[in-house]
């Protein structure tokens, strides 16, 4: 009798807790962008209410977390990340073996920005992210300095020597804020190195980048685009320049309109509403310029999706991750949470809003327009702009390198790659 009730104590409890894992599916969704994780987790929220099915967003990323490292551990475990994000080629191949394709999804032929291998769509993209050279419009004005004249590094140097000549007058510090210290190497060795990788080129135009992974150096390109650095450096707040990881300095800089440009991209936008609703005013207008980042003119901003949602085929619910991705890209409810939630912007067409935040909604502009170079410094080799261009433009920044060594450096590096 006691092993009779022993056995139906322990069937009892099997069957309990084989109901209360089995009886509603969980999605999992690993992703990296704190700045979005609130917002994210509402959508998702939303999303259970409106179809009954649970999901546990986890985020990781800033300083205090080190996505590529945990995402590896998490995929080690038994609940999987069923969504987790990659953030272009390198990614992509290291997780290649797992990777879901999507096949016939609504939300893919809603974008140009899907990332693709060998022809099959794997990625869905976050947003849509970009930059050029923003600029203070009042205070560009106050110069005397028409924005449709600046159209090349020659016509670009005009302007920046207009206001060193004139900065005591209007209360200016330098031309630009930007920041190239160790911290920085993100905005160095990949936001402005992926100038010498697309600009002027058509969005398609894969061969600068080709060419690099194979070591191949175009001598001619490299030389045009290190005028363009020394450009940036010569007339940068030198503070702000050289220091370490200076992101808030530089931001705070262009706000408090010590200079009239900015090097960064719309991803600033929410530090950008939280300084001026800080001071308790309405922000400047901004707009953007290209960066004159080769010889000729240039007429487009940088502009792709930084990262994408892919499938993690060995996950327990890849078919309920494509519901979630379809019901994000394809409904109201998934706008409003990626333009005026998340403050981003959109890379689906049909998506109707405009983001109210203003370097976001100037981005669109641009893009809407056609203006667009391509992103490819994701896929360089991993580490290749951060860690091992970064820490030039450093050396070249501080002084401790000339122009033609900084050059040199970096045509040596890219060899070392063939």
């Amino acid at each position: 009798m006691k092993k009779l009730l022993f056995f139906l104590l322990v069937l009892t409890v099997t069957f309990t807790v084989a109901a209360c894992n089995g009886s509603e599916p969980e999605l999992i969704i690993y992703q990296n962008k704190i700045e979005i994780s609130d917002a994210l987790t509402t959508y998702a929220d939303s999303w259970t209410d409106r179809t009954g099915n649970q999901v546990d967003v986890q985020s990781c990323g800033g300083s205090g977390c080190a996505y590529g490292d945990n995402l590896l551990a998490e995929l080690q475990g038994n609940d999987q990340p069923d969504i987790f994000v990659i953030e272009g080629l390198t990614g992509f191949l290291e997780y290649q073996d797992i990777l879901l394709e999507f096949e016939d999804a609504d939300w893919a032929s809603d974008t140009d920005l899907a990332f693709t291998y060998e022809g099959s769509v794997y990625g869905f993209p976050v947003s849509v992210e970009g930059w050029g050279l923003a600029y203070n419009v009042d205070l560009l004005d106050d110069f005397g300095i028409d924005p449709d004249d600046i159209t090349s590094q020659a016509t670009l140097q005009t302007a920046f020597d207009t206001i060193e000549a004139n900065k005591a007058d209007h209360g200016v510090e330098a031309a630009v804020s930007m920041a190239a210290g160790s911290g920085m190497t993100w905005v160095t060795g990949l936001h402005n190195f992926n100038g010498y990788l697309s600009a002027g080129l058509d969005y398609d135009d894969g061969s600068v980048i080709d060419d690099l992974n194979n070591g191949i150096v175009d001598d001619a390109r490299l030389a045009e685009y290190a005028d363009w650095v020394e450009m940036l450096f010569d007339n940068s707040k030198q503070d702000v320049l050289t220091a370490g990881d200076n992101y808030t300095a530089q931001l705070a800089a262009f706000l408090n309109e010590e200079t009239v440009f900015l090097h960064q991209g719309n991803w600033v936008d929410p530090d950008i509403v939280g300084f001026f609703e800080d001071e308790g005013t309405d922000p400047f207008d901004m707009a953007y310029l290209p960066h004159m980042s080769v010889a000729g003119e240039l007429d487009s901003l940088f502009i792709g999706a930084p990262s994408w949602y892919v499938i993690n085929k060995n996950g327990n619910n890849p078919e309920l991750a494509k519901e979630f991705l379809e019901d994000l890209a394809g409904t109201t409810e998934g706008h409003e949470y990626m333009v005026n939630e998340a403050n981003m912007v959109p890379a689906f067409n049909s998506v109707q809003l405009v983001p109210s935040t203003p370097l976001s909604a100037e981005l669109m502009t641009w893009m809407q327009a056609g203006k667009s170079y391509a992103w490819w410094q994701n896929d360089m080799p991993a580490g290749f702009g951060m860690n091992t261009l970064g820490p030039i433009y450093q050396l070249f920044a501080n002084g401790d390198i000339t122009k033609e060594e900084f050059i040199t450096q970096i045509t040596a590096e890219i060899e070392d790659l063939a």
